[in-house]
């Protein structure tokens, strides 16, 4: 749905403008100075990681996983909303995801990109990260498959292939557009390389369908495998409050609640900004927040079955890993995760809080808060207590922790600014193509 009073002609003028003709503003520049500052703050975190190892980092006996494996597991899910509003709701011939799908699809390219340097990082010698890779070897040795490090390489090695192919399909038409309505030769040439030769014939627009469809094909199974993969790295393991059944569509549930959520924590600020409230209307935005309710109370499930149980199973560990999680050491962090992510998203039951963009924002926020605090509690409380009190310690993160996630979020600002300031935000020929369904639908 679009705001009426559109043309395509004015579509593709507001849209365009904004990388061709806007300049720079202010705003853009100080949170891109601010992004750029915060990578390179990643870029030293990383490099003293290498030149010391992973002992600068809080992670210790029995808590050999810390806020690499958190920041991973977060990140990732960071990426599914992309996915489903790109391809899921493709299917579902759901013409809401038009305005929202773009920066979704490169939301999930960047989040994949924060989260596939973590495992890589954790392995202690990430310059050798390419055993994990079946290349042929003289020597016989081959990745040991029985390894859920293996499986995250090719269940994340695959979702960024299929997205970033899929993004870049999309986006073919529009970057032609930008190449026929640049005025400056070099910019130009480099739309028009990128562009694949692209003159919208009948031809072109058959092939492109086809593609984009077949890709939306490809993609939707990975929203529910690729975070089902990730699950499998806690759910094969011994661990109480990890060798869990329900860990793969809680997972997944989950990573399409916190990607909802980031959608909407970017959303409300780019329509902002620029001026998008035409285009990414309020119904855009309540959608979101109903996606997020439903898929918040799925998550909010998955917290009452795994208490249950650990209560059914009768097993003492089990049990304890429960009630230390409640009343333990890190008690603090697990009721913060139950305000941000059961309390404060029934708020949205609330059609005057779905369709208010600042308080959305702010619920988007605290959800995102709740959910990386989500994974730091199913990471940490089941390992700092063993099953001997022996073996029992504390994990407490170091400044270097704190700088790579923090330099994360550096580098995923950034990537998104650059993206903004280059790329079109919205689908130039879907919201054409919508505008025209649109006024043939009202006559």
């Amino acid at each position: 749905m679009v705001a009426p009073g559109h043309n395509s002609e004015s579509v593709t003028q507001k849209i365009s403008s904004i990388v061709l003709e806007r300049p720079i503003m202010l705003g853009w520049l100080g949170g891109f100075t601010v992004a750029f500052g915060l990578l390179m703050m990643l870029n030293i975190a990383i490099g003293w990681l290498l030149i010391k190892g992973v002992g600068v980092w809080g992670i210790n006996i029995p808590v050999a996983w810390g806020f690499a494996i958190v920041n991973f597991v977060w990140w990732i899910g960071i990426g599914h909303a992309g996915t489903f509003i790109s391809a899921i709701l493709l299917l579902l011939h759901q013409d809401w995801r038009t305005s929202i799908n773009r920066f979704a699809e490169s939301m999930t390219l960047f989040a994949v990109a924060c989260a596939g340097m973590f495992p890589l990082l954790h392995l202690g010698r990430p310059w050798v990260f390419y055993w994990l890779l079946p290349y042929p070897d003289t020597m016989g040795l081959w990745p040991q498959w029985r390894s859920p490090l293996v499986w995250d390489v090719f269940a994340v090695g695959t979702y960024l292939t299929v997205s970033l192919i899929f993004w870049y399909v999309g986006m073919v038409p529009d970057l032609a557009t930008m190449r026929d309505r640049a005025i400056r030769r070099p910019v130009q040439l480099v739309y028009g390389i990128i562009a694949l030769g692209w003159r919208g014939s009948a031809r072109h627009w058959k092939r492109f369908h086809a593609a984009y469809l077949l890709l939306a094909g490809l993609a939707t199974p990975l929203v529910l495998s690729v975070h089902s993969v990730v699950s499998l790295d806690f759910a094969v393991a011994m661990v109480p409050g990890w060798h869990s059944t329900i860990f793969p569509p809680y997972f997944v549930a989950g990573a399409i609640f916190s990607g909802f959520a980031m959608v909407l924590t970017l959303a409300v600020p780019i329509r902002k900004f620029y001026g998008l409230q035409d285009f990414i209307t309020i119904r855009h935005l309540e959608n979101c927040a109903k996606i997020m309710l439903a898929t918040g109370l799925m998550v909010a499930h998955g917290y009452i079955t795994e208490g249950f149980m650990s209560w059914y199973s009768d097993d003492k560990f089990d049990i304890y890993m429960t009630l230390n999680r409640i009343f333990g050491p890190y008690a603090p962090a697990y009721w913060l995760l139950i305000l941000c992510n059961v309390i404060v998203p029934q708020a949205i039951w609330f059609k005057k809080i779905r369709t208010n963009p600042a308080i959305l924002f702010v619920i988007a926020l605290l959800v995102n808060v709740g959910m990386w605090t989500e994974r730091f509690v199913i990471v940490v409380t089941s390992l700092h207590r063993d099953f001997l009190p022996s073996a029992w310690g504390i994990y407490d993160a170091t400044q270097w922790d704190w700088m790579t996630l923090l330099g994360s979020f550096g580098l995923f600002l950034s990537l998104l600014f650059l993206f903004l300031r280059v790329l079109p935000a919205i689908s130039i020929a879907e919201m054409r193509t919508l505008i025209r369904e649109q006024k043939e639908a009202s006559k």
